[in-house]
């Protein structure tokens, strides 16, 4: 391995190693990363925080057992990923504003939290990212929305999308937009899964087993993605290929587009998005 293949980060705390937290770790994680100083990772409990006992690389530690593990962590790291639930955001940042290194970078996977809620508990010289990535992080196919905050530098966005793109391709976003994109890249796995989980049952009520299904099905999303990311085209382009004049394809399409989808969408990214704000008002 040359350095050109290597991604070099410095010190990182991660706080909450939930499927989030987790799914960003195994990108830190990848035998093409190095991350100086080491990654120190917190949980509620001490069986989860075991489980990082063999991990190269990760300190572990137990809310459960320490008091003070997030003030622990965060002491001496460069980067801090806030990943644990929303309402918990504001208490967290008050308990390691004091530990925070000057300069550190506080980065935030917590939806709905906006920068001014990070700032507002944290000195003025740190400075605060706002991220979204979605779960294919943990196959390294993320997508992450990633915006800065007020008081981050042009050096400390490059040094987070870095990081985030080690689990996959990182958008860049002004806050404003951040919760609209975690409509649609952030929710949208769950969209995808709902798809497959109807085509399924469609493919079982006309006799096939849940495996030849499953098969059928997982098999065709799966390839249908990797045709869109390797041919070039567009959807539209791909779609119409795929739909012969007067053919079964096209009879298919027609229900669904009565069925009106993009509206569909609109109506439950729009949900989505009120939810957002929602969590963001407290």
């Amino acid at each position: 391995m040359t350095a050109a293949e290597t991604t070099q980060l410095p010190s990182i705390a991660l706080l909450g190693a939930g499927s989030m937290g987790r799914a960003v770790l195994s990108g830190l994680l990848a035998p093409t990363v190095e991350v100086a100083g080491g990654i120190r990772v917190t949980n509620r409990s001490a069986e989860r925080a075991a489980e990082f006992a063999d991990t190269p690389g990760v300190t572990a530690f137990a809310t459960a057992d320490d008091p003070d593990a997030n003030r622990h962590a965060v002491a001496g790291a460069a980067i801090v990923i806030v990943a644990v639930k929303p309402a918990m955001v504001p208490d967290l940042l008050d308990e390691i504003a004091s530990s925070l290194e000057p300069g550190a970078i506080v980065v935030s996977v917590a939806a709905g939290v906006t920068v001014a809620t990070y700032e507002a508990h944290l000195p003025e010289n740190v400075a605060v990212l706002r991220s979204m990535p979605n779960t294919p992080a943990v196959v390294g196919r993320a997508v992450t929305g990633l915006s800065a905050g007020t008081r981050s530098s042009a050096a400390d966005l490059a040094l987070v999308r870095t990081l985030f793109e080690t689990v996959g391709t990182v958008v860049e976003v002004p806050e404003s937009q951040l919760d609209a994109l975690s409509t649609i890249s952030g929710s949208g796995p769950a969209y995808v899964f709902l798809l497959i989980e109807a085509l399924t049952q469609a493919a079982v009520e006309k006799g096939f087993t849940a495996e030849q299904a499953a098969e059928l099905v997982n098999g065709t999303f799966a390839g249908a993605a990797e045709l869109l990311v390797a041919s070039g085209k567009t959807p539209t382009a791909l779609r119409i290929q795929v739909t012969s004049p007067k053919g079964t394809t096209e009879r298919a399409l027609a229900v669904l587009q009565d069925a009106d989808l993009p509206g569909l969408f609109t109506r439950a990214t729009d949900a989505a998005l009120a939810r957002a704000r929602e969590l963001a008002a407290g």
